[in-house]
């Protein structure tokens, strides 16, 4: 059997590792998140996907160097090309890549061409699959998982100009984006000359679903999808992706949007304690046939669950305010899906490095990190 060749690097020469030694923390984030991924995992995951499969033909990038460079770009909400200049000037990131100082990183289309490959050749699902070898580490390094998971869904807006893009369709061209749809955002009060009034706010884009772990801030699923997408109809797949990780689940929580009365029996089936907030009709005027629904609402599980579900909300705030997750950096529900993938797999390092180092990504604006990042 052929070997697996990568292109080598300069990391373990004077000007790799022994500066690299001298001047980065033994503390810095990005060499606490080497130390906890094994990332040599990632690559033979990723050369499959390459023509000879790092076998025959010239070697290759090692693909978890672009996955890197990725993920630097998610994390500091940054273009892929300012992540490059950043890995050529900065002598932490330099660590984290594996490369020596006086090597010069892949440029930004790599990054671009790796993306297209993927997805050409294993579609979307080569990214979940990437997502999920986060979770199994986080697993395999004796995270301990609590058993209550908090399910809700988060809106991407498409990178569109509303207007610009009714006219052109009044003009008889296709959309912008032809995958993006119209999605309720939610209701919201309003002051009228009536006074006040309950609006439905809309917006254009995407909607992913996802699942965290109340007990540890981890993402354990994620299922990108169409802004039209009812809720209720994707809770199922969502929570049984999580049982075939192996999580252990005793409670669910979510809001009204999931209260289907399927999802309720599936949970019920599952011995799975139902945490999904009712819907007023549920319980608004008792009679023989709710019994049911009041005697769920009274539970210790339910009450104590709905408590739980702002820890969903805060990690949403967390991917807008610092990784960018308000707007599609591109076109098309397939590469939505990448940037769910990318920002979700962000976040899980992030949290994965502070439970088992203690050591804390702190969040940087665009402007500061090129001007606080250590350089050569």
């Amino acid at each position: 059997m052929a070997k697996v060749r990568c292109k080598d690097t300069a990391a373990d020469s004077f000007f790799g590792n022994f500066l690299y030694d001298q001047k980065v923390s033994r503390e810095h984030f990005l060499r606490k998140l080497n130390e906890v991924m094994e990332w040599e995992r990632f690559t033979k995951r990723l050369l499959v996907h390459y023509r000879g499969k790092g076998q025959i033909g010239q070697a290759p990038y090692n693909p978890t160097l672009i996955l890197k460079m990725l993920l630097l770009s998610y994390l500091w909400n940054v273009s892929e090309r300012m992540v490059e200049e950043l890995a050529n000037d900065s002598l932490s990131v330099g660590l984290f890549l594996g490369i020596g100082v006086n090597e010069k990183v892949p440029d930004h289309s790599t990054l671009t061409v790796f993306k297209n490959r993927l997805v050409q050749n294993a579609g979307i699902k080569v990214y979940e699959e990437l997502f999920n070898e986060i979770v199994r580490v986080a697993q395999e390094k004796g995270v301990k998982f609590g058993k209550l998971q908090i399910v809700d869904s988060v809106h991407l807006i498409a990178d569109v100009n509303i207007t610009k893009d009714r006219q052109r369709q009044k003009e008889g061209k296709p959309p912008h984006d032809e995958d993006a749809h119209w999605g309720a955002k939610g209701d919201k009060t309003v002051e009228t000359a009536h006074g006040a009034e309950r609006k439905t706010e809309y917006y254009y884009g995407y909607k992913d679903q996802v699942s965290l772990n109340a007990e540890t801030g981890l993402v354990t699923s994620v299922i990108p999808g169409r802004a039209d997408d009812y809720d209720g109809h994707k809770f199922q797949r969502l929570i049984e992706k999580d049982l075939e990780k192996g999580v252990k689940i005793d409670t669910v929580t979510a809001d009204k949007g999931y209260d289907d009365g399927e999802n309720h029996f599936y949970l019920e089936k599952k011995s799975i304690n139902s945490a999904i907030r009712l819907k007023r009709s549920r319980t608004q005027k008792k009679d023989t046939h709710k019994e049911g629904w009041f005697k769920l609402a009274a539970s210790s599980a339910y009450q104590e669950g709905l408590k739980q579900r702002y820890q969903i909300e805060r990690k949403f705030g967390e991917a807008r305010k610092w990784h960018g997750f308000m707007r599609c950096r591109y076109l098309g529900n397939i590469r939505h899906g990448i940037q769910s993938y990318l920002t979700f797999m962000a976040l899980n390092l992030k949290r994965l490095v502070k439970l088992l180092t203690g050591v804390a990504f702190k969040g940087e604006s665009r402007e500061r990190v090129r001007a606080t990042m250590p350089t050569v």
